[in-house]
């Protein structure tokens, strides 16, 4: 499971909350949180302030309340909470997973899992959401796909396949047979 957290673990920015124009980065790789800030000011004491960087061990971090106390006003609450769950060792390891072996065990959720696991996170939405997932499930539920249906889903997606219904499934297979016929038409010999 080491090797799943090679290189950055988390990362975010944002721009201080009004009236500041500042900016912020915090980022957390396997052994450091760095914090990184960019002073924007229209007033002539900061327009010469270079950018800053913080770099700090896990411990530093949670010892350091007044950094804390930054990154709770810049980035949330719930932020500081995971970065200050990551600095104790409290790794997310599903979160960090391959794609490719995420979508394997997706694939074999059920409907409802899937919908509940998509709110889940950014990275959940996405994955639950790909054509390649939404292709193996409707391989596993319908009998037959013929080409017609391939080509079709090619154009709009496996999941819109999926939840479309056998009539109007039909009406966008007809529609699509009609258009190929009709730019085959078009096509000079």
């Amino acid at each position: 499971m080491a090797s799943l957290l090679q290189g950055t673990i988390f990362e975010i920015s944002a721009q201080a909350p009004p009236p500041s124009k500042d900016y912020y980065q915090l980022l957390v790789t396997n052994s450091t949180v760095i914090w990184r800030w960019w002073k924007i000011s229209l007033r002539s004491e900061f327009r010469n302030v270079n950018p800053g960087e913080q770099k700090n061990s896990y411990q530093d971090f949670l010892d350091d309340l007044n950094l804390q106390v930054h990154v709770a006003v810049i980035f949330g609450h719930d932020i500081l909470k995971y970065v200050c769950n990551l600095c104790q060792q409290q790794f997310d390891y599903l979160e960090r997973l391959p794609e490719g072996l995420l979508l394997y065990i997706i694939s074999f959720l059920e409907l409802e899992d899937i919908a509940r696991l998509s709110q889940a996170s950014r990275k959940f939405k996405k994955t639950c959401n790909l054509d390649e997932l939404w292709e193996r499930i409707v391989l596993r539920y319908c009998d037959t796909i013929t080409p017609e249906m391939q080509a079709l889903a090619l154009e709009v997606g496996w999941k819109e396949i999926f939840f479309t219904n056998k009539l109007q499934l039909q009406k966008k297979i007809r529609r699509r047979r009609q258009r190929v016929e009709d730019n085959a038409e078009d096509v000079p010999d």
